[in-house]
């Protein structure tokens, strides 16, 4: 790929070292204790069992009056534990770190007042707590345990997706849901999971604006240049064959920002009006001119 001769920035903070692992711990208990709040702000006040260990947690509050956290705590202790036999020591401290203080949050947070007794207010507004939580524990490289592990095993044992898995297990628990709580709940709970596996996307892989070109052209050197000196970006050349004539020729690859697009089709068509341009999305672009990873 070619480049704009720039010195490199080293990353804000190392990939390994102390720094990187308190950051992560504060990670980890940051993101469990807004989903703690979030759990019991919106979801547990509102019988909403969106999924997961917090789910049948709400249901067997419901059903036997059982003490949420301590659900948690008895399922999740049990599933690190198969996870640890089954999957190896990939579930370390960070991971039994989230399985412990979720709960734990849970508890100690469990007698805040209600904001919302309407319960599509509270899917929503619990799946963004909820998700901003989970967000936060997953980029600090961790996991609060619960029905992941198990659908990992799942995975492992059967050969099925790990998506798979996780649908089939959380759709255990909200069809739980529909004979425990009624089938409202059931979708309320839908609604919950869904805004909370949309904001854990959001925090993972960004609010990009950042765009993809392709440029097919018989200029390509000129815009190549055109690109380099005048956009100042760096791009990619990819071998490609014509699918009709079976020509070879080359295709340049740009990565702009939102505000470029307008200059980077300007100068293409300046050079030559005729070029094939075809733009896209990219979800997260990290490197050297864009956004570096923490």
């Amino acid at each position: 790929m070619e480049k704009i001769n720039k010195r490199k920035q080293p990353p804000l903070i190392p990939l390994n070292g102390p720094v990187r692992h308190a950051v992560d711990i504060a990670l980890i208990l940051i993101g469990s204790l807004i989903t703690g709040v979030g759990f019991n702000l919106f979801f547990l006040p509102n019988q909403i069992a969106s999924g997961g260990v917090s789910g049948l947690s709400v249901l067997a509050e419901a059903w036997f009056g059982a003490e949420p956290a301590f659900t948690q705590w008895a399922l999740n202790i049990p599933l690190f534990i198969l996870g640890i036999i089954f999957l190896g020591k990939q579930y370390g401290m960070r991971s039994l770190l989230g399985s412990i203080v979720l709960p734990l949050f849970i508890y100690l947070t469990k007698d805040g007042p209600v904001p919302t007794t309407n319960p599509l207010l509270a899917s929503i507004y619990g799946g963004i707590a909820v998700g901003l939580g989970l967000g936060l524990v997953f980029r600090g490289r961790g996991s609060t345990g619960g029905l992941t592990i198990l659908a990992q095993i799942i995975q492992k044992v059967t050969g099925f997706s790990f998506s798979l898995s996780v649908v089939l297990l959380d759709g255990t628990v909200i069809t739980l849901a529909a004979f425990v709580l009624g089938m409202e709940q059931a979708m309320y709970a839908l609604i919950g999971l869904f805004v909370t596996g949309k904001v854990i996307d959001a925090l993972e892989v960004g609010f990009s604006v950042t765009k993809v070109a392709y440029i097919i052209s018989d200029q390509t050197e000129e815009i190549s240049q055109a690109i380099l000196n005048d956009l100042d970006r760096g791009l990619t050349k990819l071998n490609a064959q014509g699918g009709y004539t079976g020509d070879e020729r080359t295709v340049l690859m740009a990565v702009v920002g939102q505000n470029e697009i307008t200059r980077l089709k300007a100068i293409v068509r300046s050079v030559d009006p005729e070029a094939f341009v075809i733009i896209t999305e990219a979800h997260e672009v990290l490197g050297e001119g864009f956004k570096r990873e923490a």
